[in-house]
């Protein structure tokens, strides 16, 4: 497996980042991968406003994975304060994905947090996305009794969807 090379994310990233994580949650390219949203969604997952104030935002970090010199993946860290960091945006190019890189990103997110403090992480999944709550457990995180609202103006269909809370504590 190749190394990647872990670094907190750039302004100068933004447009790769942002291609990055489109390709890996919507859209045919997304198909390629196990972990995408193409099914439930079809807006964007993100946009490059969004990812530039997480950027400059003090509490909170982009790192990005990277492997002669292209992004492959990446993950979200915000340290919410009292031990507690939040953990998303977790992405792999769908081309690798199953080749250990979303573990390698998310030990980096958590690293990262735990550097600043945080002894508990928490994220969301939607909360229909049964195998990738289980990547999650695997991984020690639990589902907790708590969900949270999708936002409605990204849903589309009809479909109702709501975000698990999933959690780890060190």
């Amino acid at each position: 497996m190749t190394t990647l090379s872990i670094r907190p994310a750039t302004a100068a990233d933004l447009p790769d980042l942002h291609a990055l994580i489109e390709r890996s949650y919507r859209g045919e390219a997304s198909r390629k991968g196990w972990a995408n949203e193409a099914d439930l969604l079809t807006q964007p997952r993100t946009d490059r406003a969004t990812l530039a104030a997480i950027i400059s935002d003090p509490a909170q970090t982009i790192l990005v994975g990277e492997d002669a010199g292209i992004i492959r993946a990446c993950v979200q860290v915000t340290i919410k304060g009292g031990g507690l960091a939040y953990i998303g945006l977790l992405a792999v190019d769908p081309d690798l994905q199953a080749g250990g890189f979303g573990r390698t990103m998310l030990t980096a997110a958590e690293n990262a947090a735990t550097e600043r403090g945080a002894t508990r992480f928490e994220m969301t999944v939607v909360s229909v996305r049964d195998t990738l709550i289980a990547y999650y457990e695997r991984r020690g995180y639990s589902v907790t009794s708590e969900v949270r609202p999708f936002p409605e103006d990204l849903l589309e269909g009809g479909i109702l969807l709501e975000f698990a809370v999933l959690a780890k504590t060190l």
